[in-house]
C-alpha cells in the first residue's frame, strides 16, 4: 500500500526514527516541527495521513488537529495523535479535537503499521467519493454536496454483539444507551441488525464465537460491508488487533473501558459513517439524470470525460498507479438481431451487473455508449488489473443470461491499459485500451489484451 505520510514532531530523534519505520515499509514521508509548519504542509501538498505529536512549542497537537478538522480542505485527512501523554481523558482530549486515533509513545511498530495502514485503506475509498462529488458538482454547476451532510455523532443506531455472558460487551451496551438507541443481541442476529447500524461492537474476547471472523464475514457482506466495527480488546491482544485492523475493523478500545473515551470514539465513527453515507446518498439522488446511464445504472460517457482527468491528475502528481479497461460485449449486433432489442436491453443491464461485481468498491464503472463499457481503477498496478479484467470476463463467458425465459450465451472482449506518468494523459491512455481491446478482438474475442505503452 502506498501513501504519503506527514510527521509532526519538535524532537528531531522521534521524526527520524518513525521516519525509518514509514520508510521501511515503502511509505513516502514528509517532516514538520511545528505546528503552523504542518498546516501550511497539509494545505499545499498532497498529504494521506498525519502522525502529530501532542507536547509541542507554540501550538500543540490538539490545536493543530482542530484546525486540520475545521478546515474543508482537510477535514477528511487522517490525524493519529501520537504522545507520551497515556491517560484515558487525553486520549479523549484528541478524539473530541477530532483525531482518528491516538498512540503512546513510545510507538510499537506492529501498532503503528496496522493503524496507519487500516486508515490509508479508509482514505483511499473516502478520497474516491469526494472526487466524485467535485466531478458532479463541476457537471451540474458548482453545486455543493457537502455542505448539507450532517455530521453529527450522538444519536446513532448501535449494536452491541453480546455472547450472552455479564462482561465487558454489556457493560458498553449501558455506556453506548445513554448517547444512542443501543442494541444488544446475539451472533446469531447480529448479521441482520448490523445491516442497520450506525456501529457495531464486538468483544474479542467472547468465548462462544471467533470475533474476527465475524468481523470478516461483516466485511464481505454486501449489506455490511460498510458499518464500522469498534472492537473491545485487552493489552495483551496486540496481534489480533492487527490482524482485526487488517481485515477491515475501524478501531478499538482496551480494557478496562473508560466511559468518556468509549463515547467519543463512538461518536467519531458515527460521525464517519453518517458522512460517507450522506454523500453516498447525496450522488444517487442528485446526479442520475445528469451522469448516469437509463438503461444499466452505471455512470456515462460525460461522467467518465469530466472524471477522468481528475483521477489521472491525482495519480500523476501522487505517484500512484492507475488503470482502465474497455470491454466490449462481443457480437451484440447479432444478439439483438436474433432475439429482439427488449433482449439486448436485458443483456446490457445484466451485463452491466456482472462487471459491478467483478469490480472492487474504489472501481468506477461506466457505459461509453451502445454495448462498450468502462472501467477505472484507481491504485491499481498491471498485475491486479489484470486479474480483475479476467474475473470480469469469467463472470460474463461461464453463466448465460437469461433473458425473456430463453438462455443467451455472451461472451466479452477486454482491453486494458496501465497508465504511464511520464507520457499519458486522457486520450493515450483510452487509446491504449481501445487498441488493447481491438487487440482481443481480432486475437479471438472473449479474452483480455494489454498492449504495452
Amino acid at each position: 500500500m502506498t501513501g504519503r505520510i506527514l510527521i509532526v514532531d519538535d524532537v528531531d530523534i522521534n521524526r527520524k526514527l518513525l521516519e525509518a519505520k514509514l520508510h521501511a515499509e515503502y511509505l513516502e514521508v514528509l517532516t514538520a516541527s511545528r505546528g503552523p509548519e504542518a498546516l501550511e504542509i497539509c494545505a499545499s501538498e498532497s498529504v494521506d495521513l498525519v502522525l502529530l505529536d501532542v507536547m509541542m512549542p507554540d501550538m500543540d497537537g490538539y490545536e493543530v488537529c482542530r484546525r486540520l478538522k475545521a478546515a474543508p480542505h482537510t477535514r477528511h485527512l487522517p490525524v493519529i495523535l501520537v504522545t507520551a501523554l497515556d491517560q484515558p481523558s487525553d486520549r479523549v482530549r484528541g478524539l473530541e479535537a477530532g483525531a482518528d486515533d491516538f498512540l503512546t509513545k513510545p510507538v510499537r511498530e506492529l501498532q503503528l503499521m496496522s493503524r496507519v495502514k487500516s486508515l490509508l485503506r479508509l482514505k483511499i475509498l473516502s478520497d474516491e467519493l469526494r472526487i466524485r462529488a467535485d466531478t458532479t458538482a463541476n457537471i451540474l454547476g458548482g453545486a455543493d454536496f457537502l455542505a448539507e451532510i450532517g455530521l453529527g455523532g450522538l444519536d446513532g443506531r448501535v449494536v452491541v454483539v453480546d455472547d450472552g455472558a455479564e462482561g465487558f460487551a454489556g457493560h458498553s451496551a449501558r455506556i453506548l444507551g445513554t448517547e444512542h438507541d443501543c442494541r444488544t443481541v446475539g451472533v446469531e442476529a447480529a448479521f441482520a441488525a448490523s445491516a442497520e447500524a450506525d456501529l457495531v461492537v464486538v468483544d474479542l474476547a467472547t468465548s462462544t464465537f471467533d470475533a474476527l471472523r465475524f468481523a470478516s464475514q461483516l466485511r464481505s457482506g454486501e449489506a455490511t460491508r460498510r458499518v464500522p466495527i469498534l472492537l473491545l480488546a485487552a493489552p495483551q491482544d496486540e496481534a489480533r488487533i492487527a490482524k482485526a485492523l487488517e481485515i477491515g475493523v475501524n478501531d478499538y478500545l482496551l480494557r478496562p473501558i473508560d466511559r468518556n473515551e468509549l463515547l467519543a470514539r463512538a461518536r467519531t465513527q458515527i460521525k464517519r459513517r453518517r458522512y460517507d453515507e450522506g454523500l453516498r446518498q447525496s450522488l444517487r439522488s442528485t446526479v442520475e439524470l445528469a451522469v448516469t446511464d437509463p438503461l444499466t445504472g452505471l455512470q456515462n460517457r460525460r461522467f467518465l470525460e469530466s472524471h477522468l482527468p481528475g483521477v489521472i491528475e491525482r495519480a500523476r502528481a501522487e505517484g500512484r498507479p492507475l488503470s482502465i479497461l474497455i470491454a466490449d460485449i462481443d457480437h451484440f449486433k447479432q444478439i439483438n438481431d436474433r432475439n429482439g432489442h427488449d433482449v439486448g436491453d436485458e443483456v446490457l443491464r445484466e451485463f452491466a451487473r456482472r462487471i459491478r461485481d467483478g469490480s472492487r468498491a474504489s472501481d468506477l464503472c461506466c457505459r461509453l455508449g451502445g454495448e462498450e463499457f468502462v472501467v477505472v481503477m484507481p491504485d491499481t498496478e498491471g498485475a491486479d488489473a489484470a486479474q480483475i479484467a479476467e474475473r470480469m470476463r469469467r463472470l460474463v463467458a461461464e453463466t448465460s443470461f437469461e433473458c425473456a425465459a430463453s438462455a443467451v450465451a455472451v461472451t466479452v472482449s477486454v482491453g486494458l491499459a496501465v497508465f504511464d506518468h511520464r507520457t499519458d494523459d486522457v486520450a493515450s491512455l483510452l487509446k491504449r485500451a481501445d487498441r488493447s481491446l481491438y487487440a482481443a478482438k481480432h486475437g479471438g474475442r472473449n479474452r483480455v489484451a494489454q498492449l504495452a505503452a
